[in-house]
């Protein structure tokens, strides 16, 4: 079990506990650790203790964070916000794929990926020479492989590390001095590509609803629509389809997991804003 694996039980348990307020103790034991080692491994990975991440992944503080902003054109970075939050604006560039590329389902391209490790579990990253095409979190190379073949049945796959995956996989790191742009070559249509190219300007550490997104973009009333090309992001984290939630605060469904939305969200709250006072 590695440490995203403890994790994600120890917030399942906690989910699932919440009525009954477990203590550090208990959930300890689910995650087979002593207090003292869960303290020291959950503090590690989120930045924060677990009591002050708990608070970073409730209600009232996703309410906090809609309440900040009303539109994502209006949003400031906030006390505790560096330079480099703004990572997605400033070094991630899409490219859609042309009318060709997209009905061809991948045929002629010559697809290369391979897994790598991050804070929320193995991912996988493919490129097609031209971008990242996929990135997501799997358990292993045969989940990424139907993941790939059910978006590219055409192509040829290739498993292969790459310069271009590993300058992705960076944006896990706290020092994203040494990260060149990331290109990205996705295949989907104008509207979904326009709504990925809106969900970069959500700054780190904080989230928008799906109507707040779908005004941006210009189709007030197109809430549903809007929610789902969200769901269909096909690269994770680097399009932060996360940082998306319901209107109410609640976190919602994710497409790699509902827990590791959670987790993710908690986790960048930790590295923005610190302990609470």
């Amino acid at each position: 079990m590695n440490d995203f694996d403890r994790i994600a039980r120890a917030l399942t348990y906690i989910s699932d506990h919440y009525t009954e307020q477990p203590d550090l103790r208990e959930v300890a034991e689910q995650v087979h650790l002593s207090p003292y080692h869960f303290h020291r491994l959950f503090s590690e990975w989120a930045g924060v203790t677990p009591k002050t991440f708990l608070q970073y992944v409730s209600l009232n503080h996703a309410k906090s964070l809609l309440e900040k902003r009303s539109t994502i054109e209006s949003a400031t970075y906030h006390t505790g916000f560096s330079s480099s939050s703004r990572l997605h604006d400033l070094f991630v560039k899409i490219e859609g794929m042309t009318p060709g590329e997209f009905k061809n389902a991948g045929e002629g391209l010559a697809i290369r990926y391979d897994l790598y490790e991050s804070p929320f579990g193995r991912i996988f990253i493919a490129g097609t020479g031209k971008g990242i095409c996929n990135m997501g979190f799997v358990g292993d190379a045969s989940e990424a492989e139907d993941e790939l073949s059910s978006q590219w049945p055409n192509a040829t796959l290739i498993r292969e590390k790459h310069s271009d995956h590993e300058n992705a996989a960076r944006i896990f790191t706290d020092d994203w001095t040494d990260l060149s742009v990331v290109k990205l070559h996705l295949k989907g249509t104008d509207f979904q590509v326009k709504v990925w190219e809106t969900l970069l300007k959500i700054p780190f550490g904080m989230v928008c609803s799906y109507s707040e997104l779908a005004k941006e973009i210009g189709r007030p009333k197109a809430s549903r629509a809007v929610g789902s090309a969200v769901a269909r992001n096909p690269i994770a984290y680097l399009i932060p389809c996360h940082r998306v939630i319901r209107q109410l605060g609640e976190i919602g469904q994710y497409r790699w997991g509902t827990i590791r939305k959670r987790a993710i969200v908690g986790w960048e709250s930790g590295r923005t804003y610190g302990e609470y006072s």
